[in-house]
Parts: structure tokens; sequence; C-alpha cells
């Protein structure tokens, strides 16, 4: 099967700008893509079944909680976020304070935002490579991330990368994870 990606031709006072991006990927919404700080554009390869699943019950935990709690809005892997750095990142679960996403008008809202999220999640998948998911979990919180947890079931470990600098690692077939004061009562108990 041959890939065939649309096209689009700006006009020529058009840049690939911001708007030009957020068009691409419209155009495309087939494809999963991402721009990082330097203007590249990322190819997102689908995640298998296996990575699906998973990844939607850890976006589902975060749903469940909240929903209870009314403290956000959570997103799926489908969302962009344009971070402060001009990177457009869609993490596999993310999240962001109510007050931060009230405060954006509704034409913000309707494209990537330009805003880093509260909470991210990373799931590795068959095809990532660790040190680039490691690279953009660090990309995220140099950009505001408050908390973030790098999945790595082949590794059977967790990273979890705060706002201070540090870098927990947690290892088993099973670890329970808190949102601690970012997402407050939040605990789930992972399989790896």
């Amino acid at each position: 099967m041959e890939l065939q990606l649309r096209t689009m031709h700006p006009p020529r006072q058009r840049s690939f700008d911001d708007d030009f991006f957020f068009d691409l990927c419209q155009a495309n919404e087939a494809l999963k893509l991402e721009r990082d700080a330097e203007g590249n554009i990322i190819f997102m390869p689908l995640t298998g079944t296996d990575t699906g699943n998973y990844n939607f019950e850890v976006a589902g935990e975060l749903w469940n909680w909240n929903r209870r709690t009314k403290l956000g809005y959570a997103y799926d892997s489908s969302t962009g976020f344009k971070l402060p750095n001009s990177a457009v990142r869609s993490p596999d679960v993310a999240w962001v304070q109510k007050e931060r996403i009230d405060s954006l008008s509704d034409e913000e809202r309707r494209g990537f935002a330009s805003i880093c999220p509260d909470f991210v999640v990373e799931i590795r998948s068959a095809s990532d490579d660790l040190n680039v998911l490691k690279d953009k979990m660090e990309e995220y919180r140099d950009n505001g991330v408050r908390l973030g947890w790098l999945i790595d079931r082949a590794g059977k470990q967790v990273f979890i990368y705060r706002q201070n600098g540090s870098i927990e690692i947690k290892q088993g077939e099973t670890v329970t994870l808190s949102g601690e004061d970012v997402l407050p009562e939040l605990t789930l108990t992972l399989l790896l």
C-alpha cells in the first residue's frame, strides 16, 4: 500500500507558520504529526493493538479522576499542544489545570493551544526509541510540565519526571504511581 500525503500549497505570502501546520494536520487527519522546536515535522507511527489498549486504560483512569474532581481537562493522544519553545507535541495522555484552559479564548482552543500541559504520559510502544522519549520528557519539563510519566513496559519501568528536575525510576511487574500535588488523590497501579 502506498502512503499518500495530501499536500497543501500555501499562497506565496503565507509561510510555514503555526496555522499552516495546523491545516496540514487537519488535511491529513489519518496521520499523527508532531513538530519539534526546530520546525521539523515528525511522523508518529500508529501503535499496536496492545499498546493502544494500554494507553486507553491509562487515559481512562485519568478521565475518571478528572470527572470526579473537576480540576481540569484531560486529553488523548490526538491532541496537539504548542509548547513555549514552538514545538507542537501530542503526548499519549495529558492534563491541564482548569483555570489555565478557561483563560484561553475559543479561537485559541480550536487550534493547537499555546499551552504546556501540567501533566503528561508517554507510553513506549515497540517502535519507540527510549532515548528519544526521554528527550521528549525533558522537553516537556523544560517547557512547564509539572509531572510526567514515561511508561516503558518492555523495560518494566516507569520514569517519573518532576518539575524540580528530579527523575525517579520505579521498576517491577506492578508499579503504583501517584498524581502527587499535581493530580491530588490520583493513584494508579499499573501492570507493566
